[in-house]
């Protein structure tokens, strides 16, 4: 009895994690919590390395407290799902950022404007082609990627979807 009542207890006690998409609560790290995607923090590559390698970057400046940052989180993802391999995708979380009197182009504090979300793109030259605030549609990062990559646009070439499973086992759907 007085194991059963000690196990009610534990479980009936237990606090409950609550995470909210629509509130500037801080949940965690939110590129896992809110768009299933712990490969993009910490970035693989610095601004500097991708400057380095003449990669282009997609940098997005974030706080994990806010509610359209945490609502953004699935168009990043989305971003890396397409162009991870050929753009470096670098999320810097704002608190992260040294302050500093001013800022080298390789550095991260250079583009930052002071509002989260903010994304920019940069070419392979590291010319700023796209810097824009708030929750930015992926379809317009997409077209400036297009131009940056040099691809047809969207209107020209087949929607980029992903496989279902099926497609992968054929052989075992009729």
């Amino acid at each position: 009895m007085l194991i059963a009542l000690c196990a009610s207890l534990w479980i009936f006690g237990s606090s409950v994690a609550l995470a909210g998409i629509d509130d500037d609560r801080f949940d965690g790290n939110i590129f896992v919590v809110y768009a299933g995607n712990g490969s993009l923090v910490p970035p693989k590559i610095s601004l500097a390395e991708s400057l380095k390698r003449e990669m282009p970057a997609i940098v997005v400046y974030y706080l994990d407290d806010s509610r359209d940052c945490k609502q953004y989180t699935a168009v990043v993802s989305r971003l890396q799902e397409f162009y991870g391999r050929a753009a470096s995708i670098i999320p810097v979380s704002v608190d992260a950022i040294a302050v500093k009197d001013s800022y080298q182009p390789n550095e991260v504090g250079y583009y930052y404007d002071g509002i989260v979300p903010q994304t920019v793109i940069l070419d392979q030259q590291g010319k700023v082609v796209f810097n824009d605030k708030g929750q930015v549609k992926y379809e317009v990062m997409d077209d400036v990627l297009r131009k940056v990559f040099d691809l047809l646009p969207r209107s020209q070439s087949l929607e980029l979807k992903r496989r279902s499973f099926n497609e992968f086992n054929s052989e075992l759907v009729e």
